[in-house]
């Protein structure tokens, strides 16, 4: 199994385990696809994808049309996705997104966690080359189609790691290949269970636990700020 996989397991956290935090990180991103390719789910496919993905997450029906209404209304603020780059204590390299409408109040925020607990806010771009940006399929095994089949087939669209976990199979490709990998598991008749965009860190730093301590602890306030949305480290844990 490659890099991506061993890292995305070894992430498997407490984060995102709150089922309020999963459903507001969700309907942050619903009302964003609303505002880029409208409502309407037919025509659009971020948002095809997150309803199937709420519906597996049990996300109720009417926070989902919530957040689509959300989205529809010219009286809403506007949600604007911002990523913010740093580093936290002992050299750790920290990759924030977030999901927010007020940037002011966010990067105050960010800039505050980082200071506190021992590192500082970056710039723009800077740890680019410490990630690969991947999107990140989870998708349902489907009868007759075996994972090395499925493999030669899905790399000429873009996939480049496919993996088993658990009752799902797991699709990693390039960031831009996002569009074209959907386009093949839904014409194919795969059902997804999920689709996301993460960066899988290509240079991974241990700690000692006491450092190890430091820096879960900044995470941890860092994703308690209801703006973020993900946030991806280099630490091995």
């Amino acid at each position: 199994m490659g890099r991506a996989f061993e890292y995305r397991k070894a992430t498997k956290m407490k984060r995102w385990g709150n089922m309020a935090r999963v459903f507001t990180k969700l309907g942050k991103q619903i009302t964003i696809a609303v505002r880029e390719s409208g409502p309407e789910p037919d025509t659009n496919p971020r948002l095809r994808v997150l309803i199937q993905q709420s519906k597996k997450e049990n996300m109720p029906k009417e926070n989902v049309e919530r957040a689509i209404k959300k989205a529809s209304s010219k009286d809403e603020a506007d949600y604007k996705e911002m990523v913010y780059e740093g580093y936290g204590p002992n050299g750790i390299a920290i990759v924030i997104e977030t999901a927010t409408d007020n940037p002011t109040r966010t990067v105050a925020n960010v800039r505050s966690y980082l200071t506190r607990h021992g590192g500082s806010l970056g710039t723009s771009g800077c740890l680019q080359f410490l990630f690969d940006h991947k999107c990140v399929f989870k998708i349902a095994p489907k009868d007759g189609v075996s994972l090395e089949d499925l493999e030669l087939e899905l790399i000429d669209f873009g996939v480049d790691e496919l993996v088993e976990d658990d009752d799902a199979i797991i699709l990693y490709g390039e960031f831009q290949s996002y569009s074209s990998i959907q386009k093949y598991l839904e014409e194919n008749g795969f059902e997804i269970f999920s689709a996301e965009f993460e960066r899988i860190p290509n240079d991974m730093k241990e700690l000692n636990e006491e450092q190890k301590a430091q820096v879960i602890k900044l995470l941890d306030k860092i994703e308690d700020d209801e703006d973020v949305q993900n946030v991806f480290h280099n630490m091995i844990e």
